[in-house]
């Protein structure tokens, strides 16, 4: 028990120093930030919940007493809590029997994790954006203004409808990386604890992940909300955002299932994934988006993909 203290500990303090380093002003520290979850959830999924907790607690007690409550309070709720949720869900499982009598563990599936990653990153970005949506696109505004006074705006731009046009973009854009990062946390610690050995469940077939049936005809019933403008227009543009960049998620799970038979499949997938760290990257996104919301409708994996050998006969 002491030595699972002691680690969570030691998590907690990695996690707090990766969320920190953003105050040294290095673009790099960016970068720790964002993966600042994954201490977290590798404590979490390798030792236990209440090793999340531990670690989660410890963390947020550090940020609080080097820096200030408004902080402590981001890092609890967009670091903290995501890391101990999602290894709970990582470690969810229910013993149960199959048709040949054999108890097995059925563990919470991928897809499900991969929503649950989709609505906290919505929760976090609607958290970070506030309840006075006025308000915060004024300040954003001004922020926006700041920059393109150092930068320097392109020749013949209208810059009030540039503005008008990033401050309308700027939550989706923000639920979209937040998904994105979100996700790639969740991976990089399970990676982290099956290649220590340390991981309890089997390691899933990404290729295969799924969002739940009802995700779709909830999609379409938030995008029915985009529209107006106000608190409710901003909460259901970040949640489709937020939604639908699972579902590209999920597209580049088809494309890997649909390549398989391929020999040219390392150059589509490598081709597919350059392109995402182009200035085009928003074409195969919305490409990757098409492909989860058909595989969602029409179930092409199954259609199109390869086809499993039929069992061997029982002697």
């Amino acid at each position: 028990m002491i030595a699972q203290i002691l680690i969570a500990l030691a998590a907690g303090a990695a996690s707090a120093v990766m969320f920190a380093s953003t105050m040294s002003g290095v673009m790099m520290s960016i970068v720790l930030a964002l993966f600042a979850p994954v201490p977290l959830l590798v404590a979490g999924i390798t030792w236990g919940r209440l090793c999340a907790v531990i670690g989660g607690l410890f963390a947020t007690a550090c940020v609080l007493a080097a820096f200030s409550f408004t902080r402590a309070e981001i890092f609890a709720i967009s670091v903290a809590l995501p890391a101990w949720w999602l290894g709970h869900l990582i470690l969810l499982g229910r013993a149960t029997t199959g048709p040949s009598g054999q108890d097995f563990v059925e563990w919470y599936p991928a897809g499900h994790i991969l929503l649950w990653i989709a609505v906290i990153a919505a929760l976090i970005i609607a958290f970070a954006f506030g309840t006075d949506a006025t308000a915060t696109n004024q300040s954003f505004r001004r922020m926006l203004e700041r920059v393109l006074a150092r930068t320097g705006a392109p020749d013949g731009v209208d810059i009030p409808r540039l503005l008008d046009l990033l401050v309308f973009l700027a939550p989706m854009m923000v639920a979209m990386i937040m998904t994105t990062v979100l996700a790639l946390n969740v991976v990089i610690a399970a990676k982290i604890t099956a290649i220590s050995g340390r991981l309890m469940r089997p390691w899933p077939r990404l290729r295969e992940t799924k969002l739940p049936v009802m995700t779709l005809p909830a999609l379409f019933a938030i995008i029915a909300f985009c529209f107006p403008d106000g608190l409710i227009g901003l909460l259901a543009r970040i949640a489709a955002a937020a939604l639908l960049t699972a579902y590209a998620l999920t597209g580049f799970a088809v494309l890997h299932t649909l390549t398989l038979p391929l020999r040219t499949r390392p150059l589509w997938l490598g081709l597919a994934y350059a392109l995402m760290l182009t200035f085009i990257w928003p074409i195969p996104v919305f490409a990757m988006v098409a492909l989860g919301l058909a595989d969602a409708a029409f179930d092409l994996r199954h259609r199109f993909g390869p086809r499993q050998p039929p069992p061997l006969p029982v002697p």
